[in-house]
C-alpha cells in the first residue's frame, strides 16, 4: 500500500505511540491492553483524514493478526498441556526432583545450563519456559530466591537455546531472510551468543553465591515433598516432546500429540467431562496446602485468553504500522544515507530493537530490518551471514522484554513475573545486542563479504 500519510505525519505517529504505550504501561502501570487499543484507533482515524479508507486500515489491520495466528493457537495448546502435566504429575515430579538435586549456592547457574540445554534440543523457547521453566520457577520461589531473579535467568537459558537451535523457527526464519546457509548462520552467530552465555552464566554464579535457604522456606519445601508425588509416568511425554523435536516436527502438531498421550494417561482415571473442564480451566489441587496450591494452580486454555488479547492488539497494531507504510516511511530516508559498515549494523540494530517496541511480534521485527538493510549489507561489502547474526541479536530476542510483545506476555504469563521486573535480570537479552555492537565498532567476527 503506497504511503498517504507522509513523513512528518508518520514519524509524528511513531512518537504518539511511543508516549502513550509509555504513558499508560510505565506512567500509570496498566496492562497494555488498553493503550494498544488507543492507538489502533488513533491511526486508523488519523489515517482515514489523510484518505485512507476504513477498508484498507481494516485490511491492514487484519493482516498483522495472521501473522501471528501460529504463536497464537501455541498459546492455547501449552495453557492446556500446562494443565495436563500438572494433573498428571509431570511438573510435580521435576519440581520434587529439582528440590532434590539442587541447592541454593548452584540454583541459578544450573536452571541457566538446563534452560540452555532443553531450548537447543527442542528449539522452541516457549516451551521450555511452559515445561521445564515453569518447574524451576517453583524451586527456586520456595528456596526464598527473587522471584524476578529467577524468571530472568531462567528466561535467559530458554532464549539461548532457542536461538542456537537447528530446530528454531526464529532462527531458521533469520536464516532465510538473510539467504544464509542455516548451519553457517548458526555458527557465525556464535561471535556474539557465547560470550553473552559466558556473561550470564558468570553473573548467575556470583548471584549465587551467599544466599542460604531461610529455616521458613526449607520448613516450606519439607512439607511440599510428601505431598508432590513423583511418578516414574514423567519420563514418556517428556521423552516425547524430545523425540518430536529430535524429528523436526513442528511446534503445533509436537503439542497435539503430547496433549493425546497425557489426556490418554489422564483419562484412564477420570472422566471426559473432568478431563474437558481440565483443558479449559486448568488444574486444581485437591490440596489445602496454600503453598502448594500457588505452586500448582494454574494451566488451561482460560488462562491465556488475557495474554491472547494483548499480542492480538499488538499485532493489530504492527499491521497498522506496517500495512500503512508509517514504518518504512519514516526508516527509508535514514537507511539511504548510512554508508559504513558501523553504521548499518547499528541502525539495523536499533530497527530491529524499535520495532519490537512498536510491532510487539517476533518475527515481523525480524523481517523488517532484515527487508529494510539487505541490500546496504551488500554495498557497505558486508556477509549476509553478518545480516542474519545481527537482526537474531536485536530482532528476535529482545521480543522477550517488551510487555505487549508476543514471546514477552508468553513469558510474564507462563512465569508468573511481568516483564517489566524480569527484564533486567534477563541478562543473555540484554548482551545479545550489546555483543554486536562491539562487534561492529571493533570488527571482531565481523563477517566481510566475500568478492
Amino acid at each position: 500500500m503506497t504511503n498517504k500519510l507522509g513523513t512528518k505525519l508518520s514519524v509524528i505517529l511513531l512518537l504518539a505511540t511511543v508516549v502513550i504505550l509509555a504513558t499508560g504501561v510505565i506512567g500509570f502501570g496498566l496492562m497494555p491492553i488498553a493503550p494498544i487499543l488507543v492507538v489502533v484507533g488513533m491511526i486508523m482515524i488519523v489515517a482515514r483524514t489523510q484518505g485512507v479508507s476504513w477498508r484498507d486500515s481494516q485490511q491492514a489491520l487484519i493482516k498483522g493478526i495472521e501473522s501471528g495466528l501460529t504463536p497464537l493457537f501455541l498459546f492455547l495448546l501449552i495453557g492446556a498441556l500446562i494443565a495436563l502435566w500438572l494433573a498428571t504429575g509431570v511438573i510435580p515430579t521435576m519440581i520434587w526432583v529439582g528440590f532434590k538435586l539442587l541447592t541454593p549456592t548452584f540454583f541459578l547457574p544450573t536452571a541457566f545450563l538446563t534452560t540452555s540445554i532443553v531450548g537447543a534440543l527442542i528449539g522452541s523457547a516457549f516451551t521450555t519456559l511452559s515445561t521445564v521453566g515453569v518447574s524451576l520457577m517453583g524451586v527456586g520461589t520456595l528456596m526464598g530466591m527473587n522471584s524476578a531473579l529467577v524468571a530472568g535467568i531462567v528466561l535467559s537459558g530458554a532464549i539461548f537455546g532457542d536461538k542456537s537451535s537447528p530446530l528454531s523457527d526464529s532462527t531458521n526464519l533469520a536464516s532465510a531472510i538473510s539467504e544464509t546457509d542455516l548451519f553457517a548462520h548458526i555458527k557465525n552467530l556464535m561471535w556474539t551468543t557465547v560470550p553473552a552465555w559466558g556473561l550470564t552464566f558468570l553473573v548467575s554464579v556470583v548471584l549465587s553465591f551467599g544466599h542460604h535457604t531461610t529455616a521458613h522456606a526449607t520448613q516450606k519445601i519439607a512439607a511440599l515433598l510428601p505431598l508432590l508425588q513423583p511418578t516414574f509416568w514423567a519420563v514418556v511425554p517428556l521423552g516425547l516432546l524430545v523425540i518430536t523435536a529430535w524429528f523436526k516436527i513442528p511446534a503445533i502438531p509436537s503439542l497435539m500429540l503430547n496433549i493425546i498421550v497425557s489426556s490418554a494417561a489422564f483419562l484412564t482415571q477420570h472422566s471426559i467431562t473432568v478431563w474437558a473442564n481440565l483443558l479449559v480451566k486448568g488444574f486444581k489441587t485437591t490440596s489445602h496446602n496454600p503453598t502448594l496450591m500457588a505452586l500448582l494452580n494454574r494451566g488451561g486454555m482460560s488462562a491465556m485468553m488475557d495474554t491472547i488479547m494483548m499480542i492480538m492488539l499488538a499485532l493489530a497494531l504492527g499491521g497498522l504500522l506496517s500495512g500503512l507504510g508509517i514504518l518504512n516511511t519514516v526508516m527509508a530516508p535514514i537507511v539511504a544515507h548510512l554508508r559504513s559498515q558501523r553504521a548499518i549494523v547499528l541502525a539495523t540494530l536499533l530497527t530491529g530493537i524499535s520495532a519490537n517496541f512498536l510491532v510487539g511480534e517476533q518475527y515481523l521485527s525480524t523481517i523488517l530490518p532484515g527487508q529494510l538493510f539487505k541490500e546496504s549489507f551488500k554495498t557497505v561489502k558486508l556477509s549476509p551471514l553478518a545480516l542474519g547474526r545481527t537482526i537474531e541479536d536485536s530482532g528476535t530476542v529482545m521480543n522477550y522484554l517488551v510487555p505487549w510483545g508476543v514471546a514477552g506476555a508468553f513469558a510474564a504469563q507462563t512465569l508468573g513475573v511481568p516483564v517489566v521486573q524480569f527484564a533486567p535480570y534477563t541478562l543473555f537479552a540484554l548482551l545479545s545486542p550489546i555483543m554486536s555492537i562491539l562487534s561492529a565498532i571493533t570488527g571482531i567476527g565481523l563477517k566481510q563479504r566475500e568478492l
